[in-house]
């Protein structure tokens, strides 16, 4: 039996990395083969382990748990959950971070483009009561009501989007949030040196692409602070903060906040900021596993310039992920070694 595990997790492994390399879509770099944001996540998330790879690159639970974990604390400290809230995910996927915080809340509210995230999302959220779940059409949250909705989250997907429908989607967030309601979005950050070198990626890929060929509809975009916070400006939203010191801009919005209540949050956000805010380090590491799935590192050497940094929380993130990394294509990188602590 433990034979046949065995078996069935290297085909699998086999027909991600076949997919991969077909298609080169590690972080979205790809031809433009479908015409919808449905029909590229859709293929993406064929079943559990590739959904999980589509929203995290990692196809690993336990690389999934620790990222969610990481972002749904940022997320609650950002908006300042609390156990009655009514939440809204734009984007949940495969439930990463919607199985962290469903716990903490009144009603979670999972939306997401594609059916078969939406299923891997049901799956993985089986057993709770409190969990609503609805299959988006492109930039519409029609199902949700006016004012309905206490506190609102994206993360890792307004990045892939044109932004013409990044600045409607925030226009629903304006619809949706209940007066005095909050909200926790992010994009990649142009500006930041890591994040330059991400957009050069894009660049470089697209110069030696078939130019015959459109963009992938959901491929990486960037943005610079002062751009993110005008669409959300724009949508009548009141920002309250625009985290930029690392490869991602992370914006705090709040809905018909008066004078009072701004300055409260503008002040909690400010206390709270090393719980929220990614750090320059958090960023670098970032760009060190980039690096591993590019090829431009092996997964050891990552692993072992983490070795001094022992203790930081961002370190012991990025040892899982790059861990779960060669853990899953071993015919790529070689046998990986037992990882600490398992």
């Amino acid at each position: 039996m433990q034979r046949a595990r065995k078996s069935s997790r290297q085909s699998s492994a086999r027909g991600r990395r076949r997919y991969r390399a077909t298609q080169a879509e590690e972080f979205g770099v790809s031809p433009m083969s479908d015409t919808s944001y449905r029909a590229v996540w859709d293929r993406r998330s064929s079943d559990d382990l590739a959904a999980l790879e589509a929203v995290d690159n990692s196809g690993s639970e336990a690389v999934a748990q620790a990222t969610g974990q990481r972002a749904a604390s940022a997320i609650a400290q950002a908006v300042a959950l609390e156990p009655e809230d009514v939440v809204l995910e734009l984007g949940c996927g495969a439930a990463r971070i919607g199985r962290e915080l469903v716990g903490r809340c009144g009603q979670y509210v999972g939306t997401d483009i594609s059916p078969n995230m939406i299923r891997v999302a049901s799956r993985r959220l089986a057993g709770y009561d409190n969990v609503r779940l609805e299959v988006l059409e492109r930039t519409s949250l029609s199902m949700i009501a006016n004012d309905s909705v206490d506190k609102a989250y994206s993360v890792a997907v307004l990045c892939h989007m044109d932004k013409e429908d990044l600045f409607l989607y925030l226009n629903e967030f304006a619809r949706i949030l209940k007066p005095g309601g909050l909200a926790y979005v992010e994009t990649w950050n142009l500006a930041d040196p890591v994040g330059w070198e991400r957009w050069m990626y894009e660049v470089n890929y697209w110069q030696r692409a078939d130019h015959s060929q459109r963009k992938d509809v959901a491929r990486n975009q960037f943005c610079v602070a002062e751009e993110f916070q005008l669409y959300a400006e724009r949508a009548g939203l009141d920002v309250l903060v625009c985290f930029r010191d690392s490869p991602w801009l992370q914006m705090v919005v709040g809905r018909d906040l008066d004078a009072t209540s701004r300055k409260h949050h503008r002040l909690r956000l400010a206390e709270a900021r090393s719980e929220i805010a990614y750090t320059p380090l958090f960023g670098q590491l970032f760009l060190d596993c980039i690096r591993v799935i590019y090829g431009d590192i092996h997964p050891l050497t990552a692993l072992k310039s983490l070795e001094p940094m022992a203790g930081r929380p961002e370190a012991e993130l990025y040892r899982i992920h790059i861990q779960g990394l060669w853990d899953q294509d071993p015919d790529r990188y070689g046998p990986p070694p037992e990882s600490q602590g398992r």
